[in-house]
């Protein structure tokens, strides 16, 4: 009995070895059986991903990063929204970052993020991102994560085609979505056609600080603007635009802005622009924008509001800008590695659209015009088109590139990315998506030298992917590796908000460079201490100020009294921890606002307005050490006629 007992047990082991052998070896193997699949998305306990994933956040306003292959979150950095994780948006220093010509807006709609560079190839510096809702573009340092300036784009309405920039980040470029009365102007909504311009902003980057200052804006037709790619390569100096509604409709524009057989992609020569506008061109234009620079010296923020801007005219600037007519409603408008394929996807057409810019050089030059549009010429779609991809696909959006000669593109309807060869046009793999695909990513892919290992599909319908969460769900984002000749899904995950697009690179880019404290010998806030026996409260009249220290395990002062009714107390909190990874959170009862946390050596504010008499405590909000739940104070406040004086306690005594 016990020898046939030990003889089936070997029996089903041997099956089962040789059923798992048989699915290790079966790409197509789903679920846990696919062992060989798991591996390459596994990051070991300890160990790091390979590479960061910057993805925006669609209607959460921010900025989220995940690892490759891993897909684990990293942090989710406030951009345009306010965030009280942190306090972003909230603390005294970061309010004025959300300023703008309308007033102050705390939320925004975040889509493509793109990667500063050098010579074309990432280099880890910043990250910029636009603000689609209320146009701006928002710089993010790579060093600390977090944002550092925002700028708002006037004579725009969503800032769609934007962020991206030239190979070298001279520009980060900003495109209208939504062309508008420029300058803005009550006017009946029927005279759109003819009246309405889009903008499309060129706004210079300081290569030392990354400082942003608009150079430019042209002034272009009313069209919508949709997505936008620099030139590289061959073709730098010059930038893409894909447009629509080149019919002009304001109404119905799912019927009345496809009439047309095709559209355009705009070919805007920047270098021959940026020469005249160096030598005088231009018109100054009165445009009331707000420029918001964070100071990483002082922790605080500081908001500037400007009242002019530089206009071009396309018509004064001959040879500069050229139509190339692309089926149909075209969506992404991307460049290969080499600079040389423009590729137009037409979000109502099946086929992929190809340019040349050979071809489109060879046509200016031979003047292969087809009309023109507003004065702007009009080349003529056979002398520029390079080829067609005849996908099978339905609904084509965007297009990256391995920098292996392969392109693949996302299909909305049919679901799937397609890979196809540049030059040939051949279609050699597609692999579907879960569901409805919008924006794709290859790290680094959208530059000179690709990172073509891993590829990130975004996809706008998450369905029965995940466990079901009510009628609201996290979108949903998959990993293909393609690294092979044939796409293999390796991974689904979960994100915030709604990815448009995404930037990723070489996690060694980063990683050296990344910041872990703030030193407090440099930290130069007005209302910094330099250490917990600078600690003291001040009045003001009605204002009260706080200079508080927070090291583990106490707030220093951590009881104060003299605070009345009606008092503005503004607690200047200087987290004096010099270790990494050791924040401090600050919360007070009653305070219409969130909490703030506090990074080593960094000084945040936050405002409280009592409007109760008691006494009422304030506590840490960040587990900081085993005695983190005594990290705790009170405020004693009094009646508004109180003539109590202020009066505090530094480590026990009373003051």
């Amino acid at each position: 009995m016990k020898t046939n007992i030990i003889k089936n047990i070997l029996f089903i082991s041997a099956l089962a070895f040789l059923f798992s052998c048989g699915q290790a070896g079966d790409r197509g193997g789903n679920g846990a059986l696919s062992s060989n699949i798991a591996e390459k998305v596994y990051v070991a306990p300890g160990e790091r991903d390979e590479q960061y994933a910057f993805l925006s956040g669609g209607y959460s306003g921010n900025l989220t990063v995940y690892g490759l292959p891993s897909g684990r979150l990293f942090k989710e950095i406030p951009v345009f929204s306010q965030f009280p994780t942190s306090g972003y948006g909230y603390s005294e220093e970061t309010k004025p970052m959300l300023n703008t010509s309308f007033g102050f807006i705390p939320w925004d709609d975040l889509h493509h993020p793109d990667i500063s560079q050098t010579n074309g190839e990432l280099d880890g510096r910043w990250i910029f991102a636009n603000g689609n809702n209320t146009p701006r573009i928002a710089r993010i340092s790579l060093t600390t994560f977090e944002t550092e300036e925002i700028i708002e784009v006037p004579n725009s309405a969503g800032n769609h085609s934007s962020s991206f920039i030239t190979e070298n980040t001279e520009y980060v470029v900003a495109g209208t979505r939504f062309s508008v009365p420029v300058p803005q102007k009550d006017m009946p909504i029927s005279e759109y056609k003819a009246n309405f311009k889009g903008a499309l902003t060129f706004i210079a980057v300081d290569q030392e600080h990354g400082h942003m200052d608009i150079k430019f804006q042209l002034l272009m037709p009313g069209f919508n603007y949709d997505l936008s790619h620099p030139g590289r390569g061959k073709s730098h100096g010059w930038f893409f635009f894909s447009t629509y509604n080149t019919e002009e409709a304001n109404s119905l524009l799912e019927v009345n802005a496809s009439q047309n057989d095709k559209d355009f992609i705009a070919a805007i020569n920047w270098k021959k622009i940026e020469e005249y506008v160096n030598n005088g061109g231009g018109t100054k234009m009165p445009a009331k924008f707000a420029h918001n620079v964070y100071d990483e010296s002082t922790h605080t923020a500081t908001s500037t509001m400007k009242n002019e801007v530089l206009t071009v005219n396309p018509v004064d600037v001959p040879g500069a800008i050229y139509f190339l007519p692309t089926p149909k409603s075209p969506h992404g408008c991307d460049v290969d590695p080499n600079g040389e394929y423009i590729i137009g996807s037409g979000k109502l057409s099946a086929n992929i659209t190809v340019h040349s810019f050979d071809k489109m050089l060879a046509a200016i030059d031979a003047e292969k015009f087809d009309g023109d549009a507003y004065g702007i010429p009009i080349l003529n779609y056979d002398d520029v088109l390079a080829g067609s991809v005849q996908s099978g696909g339905l609904g084509p959006l965007h297009t990256e590139f391995d920098g292996k000669g392969n392109a693949y593109t996302t299909f909305f309807i049919s679901s799937e990315v397609v890979k196809w060869k540049l030059g040939t046009w051949e279609v050699v793999d597609r692999k579907p998506t879960y569901y409805s695909v919008g924006h794709l990513m290859i790290p680094g892919g959208n530059s000179r030298k690709p990172h073509g290992k891993y590829l990130v599909a975004m996809n706008k319908i998450t369905k029965d992917r995940y466990l079901p969460t009510g009628p609201e769900m996290e979108h949903s984002a998959q990993i293909y590796d393609i690294s092979g000749e044939k796409m293999e899904l390796l991974y689904d995950f979960p994100t915030h908000g709604e990815p448009h697009y995404a930037a990723g690179c070489d996690a060694e880019l980063l990683v050296n460079n990344s910041k872990k404290i703030y030193r407090i010998d440099e930290n130069n806030h007005p209302y910094a201490i330099k250490s917990p026996a600078e600690a003291r409260v001040e009045r003001d009249g009605k204002e009260v100020h706080i200079y508080m220290s927070t090291i583990r395990s106490h707030f220093t002062p951590d009881n104060i009294e003299g605070i009345k009714v009606g008092d503005k107390v503004y607690f200047h909190i200087t987290n004096h921890e010099q270790d990494f990874d050791v924040p401090h959170g600050f919360s007070m009862i009653g305070q219409r606002t969130s909490e703030i946390l506090v990074m080593p050596g960094q000084t945040k504010t936050s405002l409280w307005e009592p409007e109760r008499v008691g006494v009422w405590p304030f506590y840490c909000t960040d587990f900081c050490s085993a005695l983190h739940q005594e990290m705790q104070g009170y405020i004693r406040v009094s009646p508004a006629n109180s003539n109590i004086e202020l009066s505090y306690t530094l480590d026990g005594d009373d003051i």
